[in-house]
């Protein structure tokens, strides 16, 4: 018999009164900024992520909901992978076979991290009802087109969403900081990866760190 991890054996437990503990969008930089190699470096650390053992149990106890969309600029966001409702491991493999394969929606555009919040944002509206509704932005730089983030931020707060991040910094914390300022809620946390190769680990220990605190 398949013995879980400890965030699935918690989250049996609470026995949860939600179908769906958390809807969580996974938003992929693809600004200017970033070449192909550290594109692949993103889709691959997601679709890796997907897959890792602690996760798969987390999401399965939870019947967390997952979608997956890319961001440059201003008037360039895009739904990569519609609601999925992870009920098993083979609903996981699937979901990491398909967000692996996903291609590259935008090249050559601005950075408009304010238009990709608003874009998660309406993404709820066609997803699982679920207890806790959490975006993720991924990003290698400062807003350079588009409207205010803070603005942005504080209309996904009013709807009760959390915004979390991970901030790809080339050099000292600049990334880092911005996200702090002008990206998370207040219930929102940053992870820092120190260059794109970084980034496969950032993500699988924040959407280990969102589904822990799941449990409340």
């Amino acid at each position: 018999m398949k013995i879980l991890g400890p965030i699935a054996a918690f989250m049996i437990a609470a026995a949860p009164a939600f179908a769906c503990d958390t809807a969580l969008v996974l938003s992929i930089d693809v600004s200017n900024s970033v070449d192909p190699a550290e594109y692949r470096l993103q889709v691959d650390g997601m679709a890796d992520a997907l897959l890792d053992p602690e996760i798969v149990d987390a999401m399965v106890a939870g019947y967390v909901a997952i979608a997956v969309m890319q961001w440059s600029g201003q008037d360039r966001q895009e739904t990569s992978i519609a609601w999925r409702q992870i009920r098993s491991a083979l609903d996981a493999e699937r979901l990491s076979v398909d967000a692996r394969l996903i291609p590259r929606a935008f090249v050559l555009s601005d950075t408009a991290p304010a238009e990709a919040m608003y874009y998660a944002v309406d993404l709820f509206h066609s997803a699982p009802d679920c207890k806790r509704r959490v975006i993720d932005i991924s990003g290698d730089g400062t807003a350079n087109a588009g409207a205010d983030p803070a603005r942005a931020r504080q209309f996904a707060q009013r709807n009760g969403i959390t915004i979390n991040g991970i901030a790809i910094e080339s050099m000292g914390v600049a990334i880092t900081s911005f996200f702090q300022r002008q990206i998370i809620t207040r219930d929102g946390f940053v992870i820092t990866a120190r260059t794109h190769r970084e980034y496969p680990d950032a993500i699988r220990r924040k959407i280990i760190r969102e589904l822990s605190q799941a449990l409340g």
